[in-house]
């Protein structure tokens, strides 16, 4: 449009001064709206006159790390279309390199370390750009242009190949020779985008039994990765908008009903009739699918049963020795782990199970202001945290189980990353009302203003938000374990209420929770306590249990009957609390 001025990124987003004729200059603001670039996310755009300046041409210039924060960081996002054809192009120069990315793909939260987005502020500060890289970065015309990952083979990241014990194998083509090992039935090590998986041939059934032994996961099922969504609907039935989540920037795994004649191994989701699909969304992926000739492949968490994610080199060979036969590992460091995101759509709509790699940490509005910056740290399974600011509520990525040191660890560093990213200083800290959470004993630590909040009202409350609801609502909630008003421990409440606060209006019985935090773990532990206290049996649910586990469990209930409360045979299912709320998101 021949306008001169600047563009800056700042704390507080993208600040743009052109000068031209007000025609031009009014085309130039529609336009920025209607042809943003693929990823932006334009919350809101506010302009002002000011005075002409001197200036001849038109400059992007450093960024602004000053001023008050308003940051929005982007999630991981999937390899493009246009990244892919280069990938697999061999007159291209970034053929067949696994790290190839442009300002519309590639990694984004895993690699950051700091705020504004720059190179400066990610893992790749240590890759200094080639002079090709370097005059893509700087050209406005290129797809390249402040691709902040920007990398090829010449100056970037490299692959190696790793033995069991961490011992460095020699290999002309590392990916191929990976690649090879898992074809012949062993278990390979992968270090992807957010932290390891652990990979082997989802059609090998003694693959897949031999990785559940060692990861000591006996039923949970494994996710499979598959070439393209052609090739996984051989194996599931796809709807179409299943098949554009699969396809989605976000790629996550997506819960598919699984065919009949499936070729994938029982042993990948014993018993379940849904695989859990994803498809390559890494250059490192694309290729690993192709030198399988397109088997399907088992791609889960890099870590023990309920561990977190393994997330560099040395680590992963620690903690995965015994799991892995074989490592393929990069010199890209990860700064933030990130679990796959799980979803599935009901209903024609997407519902998330575990929001993590490709929607983390993006922004959700929800439809009031929170009245000051108030920090979330959620409960203590499945754990997230979240920064509530105005009408904006930033979610952390999928954390795991806090009553691991290594996922509570990461818990505090990623906390205090997002203080950072974000530019946020919390006014008050909201936590689960249960006194022996990790998450609570976090919030106490910091001596700043708390706000205890019941977990079933919270989930109530987040029920609201996602919805835009602002009006009384009923919220029934049958979710497990969740500390309640009265000191018992609630699970299956009718809650009447807003996001302000709330009645209990009617609740299931209290029953003993046989071995405690483990009934959590173990569900059908609670199903035997109910169907005891409706003096009733079932011999169809019975069968299914060890006569010696049913035998131990009935005589935990009946020790806990007579002295504690939680346990207690009323028949009383209505009765009211009040606890106060404040708008707030939390998981």
């Amino acid at each position: 449009m021949q306008l001169t001025g600047f563009a800056r990124n700042d704390a507080a987003g993208v600040s743009i001064e052109v000068q031209g004729t007000r025609h031009i200059v009014d085309e130039f603001l529609a336009t920025l709206t209607r042809e943003a670039p693929a990823l932006a996310r334009i919350e809101t755009i506010s302009s002002r006159v000011v005075a002409p300046q001197d200036s001849a041409g038109f400059e992007i210039r450093e960024s602004d790390s000053a001023g008050n924060a308003d940051v929005f960081i982007s999630p991981d996002v999937a390899t493009c279309g246009d990244c892919l054809r280069e990938l697999f192009d061999p007159a291209d120069c970034r053929y067949g390199y696994p790290f190839i990315n442009c300002t519309n793909c590639g990694p984004r939260l895993t690699i950051v370390t700091g705020a504004p987005y720059d190179r400066a502020s990610t893992t790749m500060a240590s890759f200094s750009m080639c002079d090709a890289c370097r005059a893509e970065y700087g050209n406005p015309f290129d797809r390249r242009f402040h691709a902040q990952p920007i990398a090829c083979a010449l100056c970037g990241p490299q692959l190696r190949l790793l033995g069991e014990h961490g011992e460095l194998l020699e290999a002309d083509d590392p990916l191929r020779d990976f690649a090879s090992a898992v074809l012949s039935g062993q278990i390979g090590a992968l270090k992807g985008l957010g932290g390891f998986h652990l990979v082997c041939d989802a059609t090998n059934e003694h693959a897949v039994q031999r990785l559940r032994s060692r990861k000591h996961r006996e039923e949970k099922p494994f996710a499979a990765m598959f070439r393209d969504a052609a090739t996984a609907a051989a194996h599931c039935h796809i709807t179409a908008v299943e098949e554009d989540l699969l396809r989605s920037r976000a790629a996550p795994i997506v819960l598919l009903a699984r065919k009949e004649r499936s070729g994938v191994a029982n042993a990948v989701a014993p018993g379940n009739p849904h695989l859990g699909v994803m498809l390559p969304y890494t250059p490192i992926h694309h290729l690993l699918v192709e030198a399988v000739t397109h088997v399907p492949l088992v791609m889960t968490s890099g870590n023990r049963s309920d561990e977190p994610i393994a997330r560099e080199n040395d680590e992963a060979v620690e903690r995965l020795r015994g799991i892995a036969n074989v490592f393929l590992v990069h010199d890209r460091p990860i700064h933030v782990r990130c679990d796959d995101s799980v979803t599935r759509i009901v209903a024609g709509q997407e519902l998330p199970i575990r929001r993590s790699r490709g929607y983390a940490p993006h922004a959700i509005k929800v439809p009031f202001n929170a009245p000051a910056p108030i920090l979330a740290v959620g409960g203590q399974l499945k754990g997230t945290f979240a920064l509530a600011r105005q009408n904006h509520v930033f979610l952390s990525h999928h954390l795991g189980d806090l009553d691991h040191h290594q996922a509570y660890l990461a818990f505090e560093n990623d906390i205090a990353l997002y203080r950072q990213l974000f530019k946020f200083d919390p006014a008050c800290i909201a936590h689960d009302l249960h006194p022996d959470y990790a998450s609570t004993h976090y919030a106490q630590a910091t001596r700043l203003p708390l706000i205890a909040a019941q977990h079933h009202h919270a989930h109530m409350a987040s029920c609201m938000a996602e919805n835009c609801l602002t009006e009384q609502v009923i919220g029934v909630t049958f979710d497990g374990l969740g500390y309640g008003t009265d000191g018992a421990v609630w699970g299956g409440e009718f809650l009447i209420g807003d996001y302000a606060g709330f009645e209990r209006v009617a609740h299931l019985r209290y029953v003993g929770m046989p071995g405690g935090d483990q009934a959590t773990r173990e569900p059908w532990r609670m199903a035997r306590a109910h169907l005891r206290d409706a003096d009733t049996e079932c011999a169809e649910f019975d069968c299914r249990i060890a006569d010696t586990e049913r035998r131990v469990i009935e005589q935990m209930l009946v020790r806990s009957s007579a002295r504690s409360f939680l346990t207690c045979r009323t028949r009383v299912t209505s009765e009211r609390s009040r606890v106060v709320f404040i708008p707030l998101w939390l998981l």
